[in-house]
């Protein structure tokens, strides 16, 4: 008999609402630089995302069994690769880092204006990735 050991290849987060930077709760704003602009910010029932012109944060929190709160910090220069998808009502942001960690971003109840401001968002992030 044999067994294989779990491990998460892959990271998914769904956001749907946009949060003004000035809504932000006090601890996501305290991994955000003096030095650095918000660019845009998203939340859902509990998690949240915020892109700023170097880096994304993400806010994973979970108050079912025990509270706890992972905060992942991934800066643009550590992507290798990345895909933006456009779908019905969707956006879906995929990233591969230079670790080998894969992410899944997904963006619901898009309408078109929502859609242009993540791809001008995504841009931003691959330009300075570029830079």
């Amino acid at each position: 008999m044999s067994y294989i050991k779990f491990k998460e290849l892959s990271k998914y987060f769904d956001f749907k609402t946009e949060v003004a930077t000035d809504l932000l709760p006090d601890y996501v704003k305290e991994y955000i630089e003096s030095n650095e602009t918000i660019l845009m910010s998203y939340k859902n029932s509990k998690d949240y995302a915020v892109f700023t012109n170097k880096k994304m944060v993400l806010f994973d929190r979970d108050t079912l069994a025990v509270y706890y709160k992972k905060i992942h910090i991934f800066p643009y220069t550590s992507i290798s690769s990345s895909a933006i998808n456009f779908k019905p009502g969707k956006v879906e942001l995929l990233f591969s880092f230079d670790s080998g960690y894969q992410l899944h971003i997904n963006f619901v109840d898009m309408n078109h204006d929502k859609k242009e401001n993540i791809k001008k968002v995504y841009i931003a992030m691959m330009n300075f990735k570029i830079s």
